[in-house]
């Protein structure tokens, strides 16, 4: 971890970079930790901070941790009449299970509004005073009644053993790779750091600082490496009573009722690749997405998407969630139809054509760690930057990135991946200054899922350093971190009806 007295000129002084500076191991390269506090320090004012220890929150009893219980949450300024466009605004004050307010932040919570009969939703801003309380802004966007939620998915002592846990190893997941060998194959294990004396093949990045390592077979190659699947561990950095802290609780509020009044709603600009997007993003109204920061164009006409995608380029990059798009674009468009790139296997490369408008559509995996128990080629596989590296790029291409599968690493493995990116998209737009590029946030996830391997905590963390590295760029935005909550999703495969906006809201950036 880091070292007991740590001073840095950063930029955010905030919970989150204080987390993320914990995570760096002593070991790591030091131009990693320099990277990445440049990328910052190109963004805010300069602050210098003291940072002496572990972020650690401990506790000697449950009675000590945020009980929503007795918590209190009030509107300020509580109105009888509200109008479209007006701010709700919540105080949350935390206390623990005796009553006490807490007297630090930290807790991970989530904000939405929604509407079920007008299928509306959005989520809220939250601010941290790091005190024990709390700010929850809410952008009142459409007519109706209006229901607020606000859930408390973590409370700070469990956010924290959450993040300890993350940051402890790399062995919550095996990876079982496969080498050729004549006639039948032979497994080996594999992973980004394996702790043993055995002779290793090492497959380097150097100029990414990359690296996946496997044991070499005695009777293989390591060049013959094919194939590779994982599996879970079994392996939890959690004691029981922190795991009794991952609990979930929701405050409710009586509905309010927002009127039109005599507002007249801002006319903005057409969505564009450049443009910042805030938070919240946008909201969801009558099931279709609408920004908060530009207009939007529904195309549902095939002809229109038809005329929009002709000639055009299109490279899809990262995980499964990106795959979903394939699946969409091959219903909605007839003539699109898929190329048989003899693959096999749901990871494979997959391409759609139409020949007589000259579309082309490619979803490709990221390289590792890519997690799944189904066994997948690694004949064709490449990190994102390399990808980046290949693509001439013009006016008529457009590349989508997302990156999934690091919930369950050290973040340091995130960041590393997202710098390497953010440059690799730099050297593109430099030499392709026309090419269209669009990041695509990750989705927040079932809430029963296992909380210390791929929980949503790990997941907002990773979705603020993206939208933190990657700010200053030429890019668009698709925060489907911001449209999952909207939509109250919470699946990693949301239904088409998301992945329909998604893909909306890609259509008005390239066209």
């Amino acid at each position: 971890m880091c070292t007991p007295e740590l001073w840095l000129s950063v930029l955010m002084s905030d919970y989150y970079l204080l987390l993320i500076l914990s995570a760096f191991p002593s070991t790591i390269n030091s131009s990693l930790l320099k990277m990445y506090l440049y990328e910052y320090n190109n963004h805010k004012e300069i602050q210098i901070l003291q940072y002496t220890r572990k972020r650690n929150l401990p506790f000697s009893h449950v009675n000590t941790t945020t009980s929503a219980a007795h918590s209190v949450a009030k509107i300020i300024n509580l109105k009888t009449t509200y109008c479209r466009g007006d701010q709700l605004d919540i105080l949350l004050e935390v206390r623990d299970y005796l009553g006490h307010r807490k007297q630090y932040g930290g807790d991970f919570l989530r904000a939405r509004i929604s509407s079920p009969n007008l299928m509306a939703g959005a989520s809220g801003q939250m601010t941290d005073f790091n005190n024990g309380t709390y700010l929850v802004s809410f952008t009142l966007f459409w007519v109706g009644k209006v229901s607020v939620s606000l859930l408390l998915i973590h409370p700070s002592e469990g956010a924290s053993a959450l993040w300890k846990a993350r940051n402890k190893g790399y062995d919550k997941v095996i990876f079982m790779g496969q080498f050729a060998n004549g006639t039948y194959p032979i497994f080996s294990d594999c992973g980004l750091l394996l702790n043993t004396s055995a002779e290793l093949c090492q497959y380097l990045d150097h100029r990414d600082q990359e690296a996946f390592y496997c044991v070499k077979p005695q009777q293989a190659s390591c060049d013959a490496l094919t194939h590779m699947k994982t599996r879970s561990s079994g392996i939890s950095y959690l004691s029981l009573k922190e795991k009794n802290l991952l609990h979930k609780r929701l405050w409710g509020f009586e509905p309010i009722t927002v009127s039109q009044c005599n507002n007249v709603e801002t006319v903005r600009e057409k969505c564009q690749i450049g443009m910042k997007s805030p938070i919240p993003s946008g909201y969801s109204l009558q099931g279709k997405w609408n920004p908060a920061f530009c207009k939007l164009t529904q195309l549902s006409n095939v002809d229109v998407i038809n005329d929009c995608l002709k000639g055009k380029l299109i490279y899809l990059m990262g995980d499964s969630t990106l795959r979903q798009w394939m699946d969409y674009f091959s219903r909605l468009v007839k003539t699109l139809k898929y190329f048989d790139h003899h693959g096999s296997g749901p990871f494979k490369k997959y391409i759609l054509l139409d020949p007589e408008r000259h579309i082309h559509i490619q979803w490709k995996k990221h390289g590792h760690p890519f997690v799944t128990n189904q066994l997948y080629s690694l004949k064709n596989n490449e990190y994102i930057t390399r990808e980046i590296d290949r693509v001439a790029g013009d006016r008529n291409t457009a590349i989508v990135i997302t990156l999934g599968h690091f919930r369950l690493f050290p973040v340091h493995i995130f960041i590393r991946r997202v710098i390497n990116i953010q440059r690799a998209i730099r050297r593109l737009l430099l030499r392709s200054p026309d090419t269209k590029v669009i990041l695509k946030a990750e989705n927040i996830r079932e809430m029963h899922n296992e909380a210390e391997q791929v929980g949503d905590f790990h997941g907002n963390i990773q979705y603020l350093i993206m939208r933190d590295i990657f700010r200053d760029l030429n890019v668009g935005i698709i925060d489907a971190w911001d449209m999952t909550i909207a939509y109250d999703s919470r699946i990693l495969h949301p239904p088409n009806s998301v992945i329909e906006n998604q893909i909306n809201m890609f259509l008005n950036y390239i066209c």
